[in-house]
């Protein structure tokens, strides 16, 4: 997500002709989109986005059933 914010930065600079940015090759200002394209190939296709998804709302439910036994008083199990 970086990558492509930094893309975006570089892209509305060069279009602008501001700073040292305006003298540099179009290729050096579009490659964090070619590196974002990767990224995103490359997470979607090892699983990698779908893993840290699931992790998430494992730790969401998880934070749910502590909540849920500290209101009836039972201590929650430490993570083993």
């Amino acid at each position: 997500m970086y990558l492509l914010g930094l893309g975006l930065v570089l892209s509305l600079l060069k279009y602008l002709e501001v700073g040292p940015v305006a003298a540099w090759s179009w290729w050096w200002v579009l490659s964090p989109f070619a590196i974002t394209a990767l990224w995103w190939a490359w997470a979607d296709a090892t699983g990698y986005t779908k893993r840290k998804a699931m992790e998430k709302m494992d730790q969401r439910k998880q934070d749910r059933i502590n909540k849920h036994k500290e209101a009836l008083g039972i201590q929650p199990r430490k993570p083993r």
